[in-house]
Order: C-alpha cells, then sequence, then structure tokens
C-alpha cells in the first residue's frame, strides 16, 4: 500500500458519495466503510499517492455538498503496523 485516504461525513449518502466520486475520479480501491456512529460514516481508500490525494480532493468536494465534513486525511507510505490495523 501507497498511500490511503480519508473522508468522514456526518451522513450516509454523502459518504456513498464520496465513495463513488473517489472511485470514478482516480485508480483507487475502497478498502473499508465504516460506520461510526451517531450517523458518521468513514471511507477508507488506498492507491497510488497522487491517485489518493485526486481521489480524496474530488470526493471531499462531492461530499461537502451534501452534508457536513468530519474530517479528510491522506496518509502517504503507511508504516507497517497501519497497515495490518487496516485489514
Amino acid at each position: 500500500m501507497q498511500a490511503i485516504g480519508f473522508i468522514e461525513t456526518r451522513s450516509l449518502v454523502a459518504a456513498i458519495q464520496a465513495a463513488d466520486t473517489m472511485v470514478k475520479s482516480a485508480n483507487v480501491k475502497i478498502i473499508d466503510f465504516n460506520y461510526v456512529g451517531s450517523g458518521i460514516v468513514a471511507v477508507i481508500i488506498e492507491g497510488e499517492v497522487a491517485a489518493v490525494q485526486a481521489a480524496v480532493d474530488h470526493g471531499r468536494l462531492e461530499a461537502e455538498k451534501l452534508a457536513e465534513i468530519i474530517a479528510v486525511n491522506v496518509i502517504a507510505r503507511p508504516h507497517e503496523e497501519l497497515e495490518a490495523l487496516m485489514e
């Protein structure tokens, strides 16, 4: 895994829109879709650093049209211990 990206929203619909936008806008793969609670949903993707950054940027723009964005982050070259948490 070269990079992982996260978008956390306060809406299932916005998270689904973000996920759809991210996989359509760059060569990335969805690795997790977490229902955090209280309406908060997180989408996690992986791929090349530039692709993940572009996907997260596009996903955020679409999701924020629908709901509140809680957090957005891209981690380039995550440590192997972090990779084990994602499996």
